[in-house]
């Protein structure tokens, strides 16, 4: 039976991107859901992986689809399902598992390094990333580390970057998912000015290896 994802979106421009590459080179079917417009809520059990993106609200929001979400994310667990969230995703993962997310010290927007931690050098998804790499980031919040998760990445402004908890459960801050074409469209919602094209060469390395990598999880 072909594997099959479902992505849950919080605004249409904030997609997939990258992640539908790797997707596709694994021949993984996805399916957005957007429970933001009142979608009905998905039986979690009817996939192989979830995923959770980004998006200008909080998981701390007191919202319909906020609560159905972080439901979803308790239940996948449960089953074990492979789980990815991205920005506003990894903040509502690490809530799931009670970690606190509040306001960052400064908003993080824009290009800037992340430091990869001893920790990912042992991970499936990050291993052989050890340099410090810019990476886009666009966040006005962050989060403590929920019980039981790894660190794997952290930057000056925010140190919670990117986590690991268990053996398939992933939250990343930043955007490695994003293209030029992405970029240049969120121009016109980015507070600041920004370049599409800086570092997106690397990004696209990146972002192959690490989602990769994950769509590998869901086998």
């Amino acid at each position: 039976m072909p594997r099959k994802v479902l992505a849950f979106r919080h605004v249409p421009f904030e997609h997939l991107g990258r992640i539908a590459d790797s997707l596709e080179q694994h021949d993984i079917a996805c399916e957005y859901v957007d429970l933001y417009r009142g979608a009905a809520r998905p039986d979690a059990g009817g996939a192989d992986g979830l995923i959770f993106m980004g998006g200008p609200m909080s998981a701390n929001d007191d919202l319909p689809y906020i609560r159905q979400e972080l439901e979803l994310i308790n239940e996948a667990i449960t089953r074990r399902l492979p789980i990815l969230g991205v920005c506003l995703g990894s903040q509502l993962i690490a809530k799931a598992l009670g970690g606190r997310v509040y306001p960052n010290s400064v908003p993080e927007i824009g290009w800037y390094p992340v430091h990869w931690t001893a920790a990912a050098a042992h991970d499936r998804l990050h291993q052989g990333l050890e340099a410090p790499d810019t990476v886009f980031h666009w966040h006005g919040e962050t989060f403590e580390l929920p019980p039981g998760a790894e660190l794997l990445a952290s930057s000056e402004a925010s140190r919670n970057q990117a986590y690991r908890v268990g053996a398939n459960v992933y939250g990343l801050q930043y955007h490695l998912e994003v293209t030029p074409e992405m970029l240049d469209d969120w121009r016109t919602e980015i507070p600041t000015p920004i370049d599409p094209n800086a570092n997106a060469a690397r990004l696209k390395e990146i972002a192959a290896q690490v989602f990769g990598r994950w769509c590998d999880l869901l086998s």
